[in-house]
């Protein structure tokens, strides 16, 4: 009799980024400077399909975190929406990451992040250890992603404000 379940994880990030959404994608899919935001090492190892936006869908990743190595397909992408998932062996299965992005305000100069992941743990890991170990890693990133755009902002208006007439 098997008495390790797994569940499916789902784990929900919000964050209000202060950029327009079509910035935030393009940050986004620059797959090789991901490692500014997150705990790894992304390097790319497939561009996009011919006729994508660039980063977009058909790329793929490599992600190392220590010792581990796994890769990720962009399934799709937009500039509201990314969508790609673990493709070949990696430390989790059934993973799929969805990423929607929605301007906060009329003028979009402020995005809204909806970063939702799902996956099944491996049976030797407890799931509410995993999950509590990603969505710690997703928030961080998240809130580098923010403090990212806040200091771009910060130095476009510095460089503004410089200007003379």
């Amino acid at each position: 009799m098997n008495y390790y379940l797994v569940a499916m994880i789902t784990i929900y990030v919000t964050q209000k980024i202060p950029a327009p959404v079509e910035k935030v994608s393009r940050v986004l899919l620059e797959h090789q400077k991901l490692d500014r935001f997150f705990n790894a090492n992304i390097s790319l190892k497939k561009p996009e399909n011919n006729g994508e936006i660039s980063g977009g869908k058909g790329a793929i990743r490599q992600i190392m975190i220590g010792k581990i190595v796994f890769f990720e397909e962009i399934i799709s992408a937009t500039t509201q929406h990314i969508c790609y998932r673990i493709i070949g062996k990696g430390p989790v299965s059934e993973h799929q990451g969805d990423i929607r992005l929605t301007p906060v305000d009329a003028d979009d100069k402020a995005s809204q992040l909806d970063y939702v992941i799902t996956f099944k743990s491996p049976r030797w890991l407890p799931s509410f250890v995993l999950k509590w170990l990603v969505e710690r890693d997703i928030k961080k990133a998240m809130g580098k992603l923010a403090q990212y755009f806040l200091t771009q902002n910060s130095i476009t208006n510095r460089s503004v404000e410089g200007t003379s007439l």
